[in-house]
């Protein structure tokens, strides 16, 4: 633990990519292969799962440190993290622990099942026995909170500098269902795995944002235009008789979408496909709101399956009965593919992603204004000669977005950010007028300002708080926001009975006034057009 809390450190305070891929390398020489795995766990978001709750955790530290749990509370507020907090205010250990990071947290997924009093003496062990930045480490991984400023980018660049291996063939052996706790370093990254486990997935190419006019492209031969769709970015994987459903975020999530089961049934063709998942019904794309819900059970059931039946719209062919098509160039995935799923298996549940036709570049600027009438977020433009890349790159892909929506909303809460923004108020709640002439909360947001308004704007909730509720401040309806999102959808959940999606601050309106902000009846008639 102390190692790894000393690259903790050494990486939290470099903001370098390459020092912090030195800190990695260095990190990976100097401790054990199991402490590694770990590691690598942790960066991948392989994190162990909370075992011990927040509320015991406050509880147990306000006693260890003879402060009132009010007293305690107010300064989690401030501080703004509860590791933190807990270990600042904690007592100096009385002893000190050589474990390492790898015992630690086989110690923390123990606890699951373990009595009250186990899990108390245990972490009351733990917090005499390490340092303070030990203990805040063990309160993150306590709480299933730990993040550290490594991508899983880094942490293969180092692996391969680690190793000498080539960093594809580390990003593809680091992809996939493995468990920390019974991986071997050896078995993970060094084993030669030719012939890979059936079920892995290849690396996703990602597009860019397109940050140019769209007619300093080139030529509109070269390119081929899509529509961007709002579903689950996913693999699907036909191999040796075995079918696998990946996210891009690298869950396997077969079990959720029993409608590809029948491929396995009915055709002997091997693949690997790109698409994306959507809810499907009646010849119309269903919410994303909706799709979420196949993602959150446990049991996916019949009135589950019939409200939101679900197809891929596939984008690209990596793999042909045991044959990698990624350097092949778009156009010949996309034939072989078209061809694949003409076969009468696939019975509509994967369909191809058709390219638009366009006469040129502004005739499909127009088209793109109609993404929301064809429920896209916009177009993908693919050069028809690109090959199938790992990552994000720039140059072949890019997504061209429309732009989003917005309305005018008036502040009504404020609560304190987290980390270095702990001591301001970054998270708000916003507000429009309904139909009875209240203030009616619609959504919440936290980004899109920067920090001199940030700053700006925690001075005034300080002088404008009507009341508090813990954390929250209710403040002076007087502020108006300009708030951005992608869509609308209707909830049950929501007391305006609407919920934004991805919605963020896009700008302070200082020139307009409360009686300026937009109307509930201005959402309804927005989610009509989408």
């Amino acid at each position: 633990m102390k190692t790894f809390t000393q690259f903790f450190i050494e990486i939290d305070q470099t903001s370098g990519n390459n020092e912090k891929i030195e800190a990695l390398v260095q990190y990976f020489t100097i401790t054990t292969k199991k402490d590694m795995v770990w590691a690598i766990a942790l960066f991948s978001n392989k994190r162990p799962g909370r075992t011990i709750s927040t509320s015991l955790l406050r509880q147990w530290a306000s006693e260890k440190a003879d402060l009132p749990l009010w007293l305690f509370e107010e300064t989690y507020h401030i501080v703004g993290d509860l590791a933190e907090t807990i270990s600042l205010v904690l007592p100096e250990p009385k002893q000190s622990s050589d474990r390492s990071l790898s015992d630690w947290i086989t110690h923390i997924t123990s606890l699951k099942n373990a009595s009250l009093e186990e899990k108390k003496a245990f972490v009351l062990h733990a917090w005499d026995s390490l340092s303070k930045n030990e203990c805040f480490l063990f309160n993150k991984l306590s709480t299933d909170g730990f993040r550290m400023g490594v991508s899983s980018r880094l942490v293969i660049k180092a692996l391969s500098k680690y190793t000498g291996l080539e960093e594809n063939m580390i990003t593809h052996r680091l992809m996939g269902n493995w468990n920390p706790e019974t991986t071997k370093f050896e078995d993970l990254v060094l084993k030669s795995q030719l012939g890979e486990s059936l079920s892995k997935p290849y690396p996703f190419y990602l597009a860019y944002a397109l940050e140019k006019e769209v007619n300093e492209l080139g030529d509109t031969d070269q390119w081929i235009a899509e529509w961007k769709w709002d579903g689950i970015r996913g693999q699907i994987i036909k191999r040796k008789n075995q079918l696998h459903l990946w996210s891009r975020g690298e869950e396997l999530i077969t079990e959720k979408f029993p409608e590809f089961s029948h491929l396995l049934s009915h055709d002997s063709t091997d693949f690997v496909i790109d698409g994306e998942l959507v809810g499907f019904k009646n010849g119309n794309i269903l919410s994303f709101n909706l799709l979420q819900t196949r993602i959150g059970r446990k049991n996916i059931s019949k009135k589950i399956l019939e409200s939101c039946p679900v197809i891929m719209i596939a984008y690209d062919l990596l793999e042909l009965n045991g044959m990698d098509m990624r350097p092949l160039s778009l156009l010949e995935r996309r034939e072989s593919l078209s061809i694949l799923i003409s076969n009468p298996v696939f019975n509509q549940i994967i369909v191809l992603s058709k390219s638009i036709n366009f006469r040129s570049w502004e005739n499909l600027e127009e088209m793109r204004l109609q993404s929301r009438e064809q429920q896209a977020e916009g177009l993908m433009l693919k050069k028809k000669s690109s090959i199938y890349e790992t990552g994000r790159k720039k140059g072949n892909w890019w997504k061209w977005k429309v732009d989003p929506l917005t309305i005018d909303a008036v502040m009504i809460y404020a609560q304190r950010g987290h980390g270095r923004r702990a001591n301001l108020y970054t998270d708000f709640t916003f507000a429009i007028w309904n139909e009875t002439g209240d203030l009616l909360p619609i959504t919440k947001a936290y980004s899109g300002l920067s920090d001199l308004e940030f700053q700006e704007i925690s001075t005034w909730v300080k002088k404008n708080t009507i009341e508090r509720f813990g954390p929250v401040s209710k403040v002076t309806p007087i502020l108006v926001f300009e708030i951005a999102f992608e869509g609308i959808t209707f909830s049950n959940r929501h007391k305006s009975g609407m919920a934004l999606r991805f919605p963020r601050i896009k700008r302070w309106r200082k020139d307009k006034t409360p009686l300026m902000a937009d109307h509930l009846q201005t959402l309804h008639e927005m989610a009509k057009k989408i």
